[in-house]
């Protein structure tokens, strides 16, 4: 922690007599607990927070408000900064958002606050329409208060360095406040429990639709908080539905229909990409698409039978040549192996051993030319596969098998979106890199690396056949 924080505790030390202020408590990781950290950390500009009630959620972006507007962030370069603070209301603004500020923002570096009702001698139990403060680094800084009742008119034509959400706004002043930090290269932030279903928070933060790559966030539950009670949080998880527990406690977006792969978390099944053993290399799968896209992962499996997914391959409206280029460059790379000949080896749906009027060959023979063999012959029963995936996922006594590497966005984004339709099937939508993960899943992974054996373990067994035979 005093690595981490060590820049907080530089600037207290330059700031005497401020100690006991709740901002520098925080800084000093009193306040703070770990995913916080990663929230103030994260260089993205585009950060969320989908959090349960009394995670710390709302408590970051007040914070990182404070941070900026003062001229004290840790992580970043300080300067000057104009931004908002959007509440869904003005009386949610006031006894939320506007009061954490308050809270944290030391006197001193008040200039000046005006107040849409109420006066600035007691402006926590007013509504404040904006508060300018003296910065560190020189200068006057502004926090603007906004809220979504006041309708999109109202959030046109200010340049922003940072926008604050405190819970989820309608898409429309969403893309509003986009506009407001465009010129300055500035950043959006939010924090909020996801009480609303699948809005658009969902597709285009949670799942990322866009696979934008300023586009972060991190989920709080009740036992992230180090200051709120295990017995309050027993009792409070006995008395809601299993529905609320998800969204209030785990800050989960809930379903009205069922998500076919439950078992996955992205906390335990996404990882961080490593250097891989050769000797864990399996195999390429690979579902393919003209006008959808083709899909192709790169497998590995290590001694103890644990898949992890490597790399990924994922467009569409490209043609064989080029998928199959894209897929080698990636094996290069790598470093992966390939037979006698020189050429790739990969599973593919048995769908693409078919002529299509369109085509005199194959999809299969316009792999082989371009120096990939695939195999059709993969197991493509889908009741079977799900199961199979779901095993990898969760074994029968809670074990995780199965690891993403964090690079592969739409694997990771079609798990997340899959869902049942009527019966046993899911609905056919997004599913292509799922249907190649099937195909693999279903050939029966397993490392045929064997370490030789050393002196001490061959003794081992011959004694312990000497015993056995004795017994």
């Amino acid at each position: 922690m005093k690595n981490i924080l060590k820049n907080l505790i530089k600037i207290e030390n330059e700031l005497k007599n401020r100690k006991d202020l709740p901002i520098y408590k925080y800084n000093k990781g009193k306040l703070v607990h770990e995913k916080q950290l990663l929230f103030h950390k994260c260089k993205k500009r585009n950060r969320w927070v989908f959090g349960g009630n009394r995670s710390g959620k709302t408590e970051c972006g007040a914070v990182e408000v404070v941070y900026l507007a003062c001229g004290i962030h840790p992580y970043k370069k300080n300067k000057v900064t104009e931004g908002w603070v959007v509440s869904l209301s003005r009386q949610v603004q006031r006894d939320v958002a506007q009061r954490k500020i308050l809270d944290y923002l030391p006197p001193e570096n008040i200039e000046k606050i005006v107040m849409l009702s109420g006066g600035q001698g007691s402006a926590e139990s007013g509504v404040i329409d904006f508060i300018l403060v003296k910065s560190e680094v020189g200068g006057i800084s502004k926090i603007g208060f906004k809220t979504c009742d006041q309708g999109r008119d109202k959030f046109q034509g200010t340049s922003l360095d940072y926008v604050w959400f405190d819970e989820e706004p309608p898409y429309e002043i969403y893309q509003e406040c986009r506009m407001r930090i465009l010129d300055r290269c500035g950043e959006i932030f939010g924090t909020m429990t996801p009480l609303k279903g699948l809005t658009w928070v969902y597709n285009q933060i949670y799942l990322n639709e866009n696979n934008d790559n300023e586009v972060w966030y991190e989920q709080m539950e009740w036992a992230d908080n180090p200051y709120l009670s295990k017995d309050e949080i027993v009792n409070m998880t006995k008395s809601m539905s299993a529905e609320e527990v998800e969204a209030r406690r785990y800050g989960k977006f809930t379903f009205t229909s069922g998500l076919v792969y439950t078992e996955f978390d992205e906390n335990l099944h996404v990882i961080e990409p490593f250097d891989v053993p050769k000797e864990w290399y399996d195999n390429i799968s690979i579902d393919p698409g003209l006008h959808n896209p083709l899909s192709a992962h790169f497998y590995a499996v290590d001694f103890d039978g644990n898949v992890y997914v490597l790399a990924e391959h994922y467009e569409k409206e490209k043609d064989v040549s080029y998928h199959a280029k894209c897929i080698k460059d990636i094996a290069d790379r790598l470093g992966w192996k390939r037979n006698n000949a020189g050429k790739l080896t990969a599973l593919i749906d048995p769908a693409a051993s078919q002529r299509t009027l369109s085509s005199e060959k194959t999809v299969v023979e316009l792999f082989y030319e371009n120096g990939i063999i695939v195999n059709t012959k993969v197991n493509k029963d889908m009741f079977s596969g799900i199961q199979v995936v779901k095993s990898y996922l969760r074994t029968a006594d809670g074990r995780t098998r199965f690891f993403i590497f964090k690079n592969c966005v739409n694997l990771i984004r079609e798990i997340k979106s899959y869902f049942w339709g009527d019966g046993d099937n899911p609905i056919k939508k997004d599913d292509h890199a799922l249907d190649e993960l099937r195909y693999y899943l279903m050939t029966k992974p397993h490392n045929t690396f064997h370490r030789k054996k050393s002196d001490i373990q061959k003794d081992k067994e011959k004694l312990a056949k000497r015993l056995r035979f004795l017994q």
